[in-house]
This record gives C-alpha cells, structure tokens and sequence, in this order.
C-alpha cells in the first residue's frame, strides 16, 4: 500500500503595514466621530476665529487692497491644519498610552508604521473638511476673494499637505516625551497658542519684532502661515512680509526638513507603554 504524502498547509502571509495602516484610518475616523467635543472643535475653531475677529475688525485695511478677513483667513487656516495635526495627533496619542490602547495594539502585533498612517489618514481628511467649510464661510459670509489661478490653489495643495505631514509626525514625536495625557492635554496647546502669536497668525508679518520672526521661523507654523498668505493674498501684499517676498523655496525646505525630522524623532522614540 502506498502512503499519500500531504503537503502542510501554509499560512498566509500577514498583512503588511501599509495595508493594516489603510484599514486603520477608517478605525480612527470612527473615534474621531465618537467624541463630539474633538468634532466640534475641530470644525468649529477656524470658523469662530474667523467670525470673531471678521467682526470687531471688519472691513480694515491691512496693506492696500487687502481687507483684514482676508488677510486674517491665511494665517487661521494654516492654524487650523496645525491643531488637527500637531495639537490633535500629540494629544490623543499620550491619551491612548495612558488608557493602555498602544500596548494592546503591540500585543496584536500592529506596526508603528500602521498606526501611523491611521492617524495620518485621519488627520488628511479631517483637514480637508475643516478648511473647505472655513473657505465656504470666508466667501460667501464675509464676500472673502478665493484665488482663481490654477498656481495658486496648486501652491495650496503643498502647503497643505506639507503642514500635515510635519504636524502629525511632530505630533507623533512630541507625545514620546509627554509623561501623562494630563500634561499633553495643559503643554501642548499652550505651545500651539504661543506659536500662533510669534508665527504672525493675528499680526501682520512685517510688523512683528525681528528676533520674534527669527524665533518663529524655526518652526513650521510661520512658514504654514506665510505659504497661506502667498494663496490669499495679491503678489503686492508680500512686502508686508519680514523678508518683503514670499519664499515660496524656503516655504518647502523647511516644511520638508521639519516631515523628516519628526519621522526621524518618532522612529527612534516611539513608545507603546508609558514610562514607568
């Protein structure tokens, strides 16, 4: 009698990072969605900003031929990829540590790389949302000129997208060094608001003192800022600027270096547990 011999079975491959990371983003779209107060102030914030001080400053020059709402929109909406990127992200990962969420997902053997893009992919699209009710709110409440060349709107993407990339991986890093989510919860935002008054968010860019612009242009806001204000605003409006022109190249470097940086930082920090 001949023995059949039988080939075991082998066992799928697992999924990979990009894939588990994909699937992620609808998980953390999901929890974003459960909390009403991140919701609501994710959407909201830019929206009353801009209505708040629309209002008390109305219709007054800021440089010619530029009313201060649209002056004020491009630093609100660089403001407002900041705190769903950096604010959020750095918050609800200490948040997640603490409640013990990370090392249940390390001991499910989720890459850090996944729930990286998780959190990118959530941030990408809340952002999208947030600026595009912000810019509908600009134009038809408050009659805030859009831009209609095709460069401007493609110097939007990148400023955009770069804002994004830098503050969630900053984000990301940030929360390696926070010891409780009662710290990143009081730290983070007091930071971000320092930062939106050095960056020229509420001030016009020529008008800040010089070592406050030097101090600011060492983080991404003020570039983020700066980018916005090259979209909203007539090439003439540049010479309220520090530097008197846009720097569109400079802009992108270091955007681009502060991405790298974080995902440096976050690779060789990134913890699942918090620190005993």
């Amino acid at each position: 009698m001949t023995a059949v011999r039988t080939t075991p079975a082998t066992r799928p491959a697992p999924p990979s990072a990009a894939a588990i990371g994909l699937a992620r983003i609808g998980l953390e779209l999901r929890l974003f969605a459960r909390d009403p107060g991140q919701v609501v102030f994710s959407f909201a914030y830019p929206v009353i900003m801009l209505v708040i001080f629309g209002s008390v400053f109305g219709d007054e020059v800021v440089v010619p031929g530029v009313g201060f709402r649209q002056y004020f929109l491009a630093g609100i909406a660089a403001t407002g990829v900041m705190l769903t990127s950096f604010q959020a992200v750095g918050t609800a990962v200490t948040e997640e540590r603490d409640r013990g969420d990370l090392a249940r997902l390390q001991t499910l053997g989720t890459p850090a790389l996944a729930y990286a893009i998780g959190k990118a992919g959530q941030v990408v699209i809340t952002t999208v949302v947030q600026l595009a009710l912000l810019l509908v709110v600009a134009a038809y409440a408050y009659d805030v000129p859009l831009p209609t060349e095709a460069s401007r709107w493609l110097t939007f993407g990148w400023v955009v997208v770069l804002g994004i990339l830098a503050g969630t991986v900053l984000g990301l890093a940030v929360a390696s060094f926070i010891g409780s989510s009662r710290s990143a919860g009081a730290g983070i935002p007091a930071f971000a608001v320092v930062l939106q008054f050095i960056s020229g968010v509420f001030f016009i860019g020529s008008d800040l003192p010089a070592w406050m612009d030097q101090v600011a242009a060492l983080f991404p806001l003020k570039w983020m800022v700066q980018g916005m204000r090259s979209v909203f605003l007539p090439d003439s409006a540049a010479v309220a600027e520090q530097a008197g022109s846009w720097e569109h190249g400079t802009t992108a470097l270091v955007l681009a270096a502060w991405v790298i940086i974080g995902a440096v930082v976050c690779a060789r920090t990134f913890r699942w547990r918090r620190a005993a």
